[in-house]
């Protein structure tokens, strides 16, 4: 199996076309995965894992790159055509482009079309569109641009529209989005752990961030990712009480109260991440039986991809959901992290 490994984790390297259909492989850190020869950024060896088909990583609550899109078969015509499609679509993003516009577009039937375009992304034309709206509409707060202007240039028609399609994505009004990204002021610090060295960070509400990494570096890099506009600064002093906190609690001493939190979540997010905090210490759940314990039993893939966007590790516990037949399934910070957490809080529970 190693050597397996090796030699995917080589035709990632190489972006080997050959290797395509033949494995997908998952990046903790985003939640995607990804055909070998994908033209993104090469993610670091130890976020990523390697499944054989795109259903398996689906399983393990991973997403599919719209880049590369694994689901298609490579030198097919549909796939070709429906390539244009989504071309057309990211260069038309207002939205008074519809089914039957597009149809008449590429000379197809809107039954067809949809159709053929669902067959090889998964999703529908109009929601790939809304998807690509709402990624321009973030790259917009992110950089300042105001809420109008922001709004207009990812092609929302009204502010109206706006907002009834945002509060789901986002988990806050854009405004509020914008003003976060902008001026948020992040404090942190770093500690050795037993995972490897560990990021603590907060804002003046509570805990923002806690990360895994191979160094100091790679954690401020990945802080910066998540939160491109904040004011962030180093420091050691005011942070160490929730330092010593964590460790302890890595180390099996039990917590004698919440940790404050400062997170931004959809209204399922919260559900489910407030469900992980009920987990006892040192026991797992299913990612379905967390679906029906917060009462959405077939939203098992939706609960995967909230523990992967779960930026707080050991106070929202996501390493203890796991896959129903007893495998890990995927974890941001590496699924060696996940499985030793896993092992110290069995034998300290």
């Amino acid at each position: 199996m190693a050597t397996r490994e090796r030699n995917w984790w080589q035709a990632v390297m190489n972006r080997d076309r050959a290797q395509d259909g033949h494995f997908v492989f998952a990046v903790s850190t985003t939640g995607v995965y990804c055909r070998p020869s994908c033209a993104a950024r090469r993610p670091r060896r130890e976020n990523v894992a390697f499944y054989l088909t795109p259903d398996q990583a689906e399983r393990a609550g991973y997403r599919a790159c719209l880049r590369c899109r694994p689901h298609a078969a490579s030198g097919n015509g549909q796939l070709e055509r429906v390539r244009e499609i989504c071309r057309y679509i990211e260069g038309n993003l207002d939205e008074s482009i519809t089914l039957d516009r597009l149809a008449e577009a590429f000379h197809q039937s809107a039954f067809h079309l949809q159709r053929t375009f669902k067959s090889v992304l998964g999703v529908t034309p109009r929601a790939y569109a809304e998807s690509c709206r709402m990624i321009q509409l973030k790259r917009n707060l992110q950089a300042g641009h105001s809420v109008t202007r922001a709004m207009y240039d990812a092609g929302y028609s009204s502010s109206s529209r706006l907002y009834e399609r945002t509060w789901a994505h986002l988990g806050m009004t854009p405004d509020n989005y914008r003003r976060g990204a902008i001026a948020k002021r992040i404090r942190y610090t770093f500690a050795d752990s037993p995972l490897g060295r560990m990021l603590v960070a907060a804002t003046d509400k509570g805990l923002c961030a806690i990360q895994f990494g191979d160094s100091e570096p790679e954690l401020e890099q990945d802080l910066k990712h998540e939160f491109p506009f904040a004011q962030r600064q180093r420091d050691d002093h005011s942070l160490r009480a929730w330092k010593q906190v964590l460790l302890d609690r890595l180390r099996g001493h039990k917590l004698n109260s919440a940790l404050p939190l400062d997170i931004q979540a959809t209204a399922f997010q919260r559900r489910v991440w407030e469900y992980l905090q009920t987990i006892p210490y040192g026991a797992t759940r299913s990612y379905s039986q967390v679906a029906d314990a917060i009462g959405e039993p077939k939203a098992t893939r939706a609960v995967a991809q909230a523990c992967a966007r779960n930026r707080i590790a050991v106070a929202i516990p996501c390493h203890r959901v796991i896959r129903q037949d007893g495998d890990l399934g995927g974890y941001r910070w590496g699924i060696e992290r996940k499985e030793k957490l896993l092992a110290l809080e069995r034998q300290r529970a």
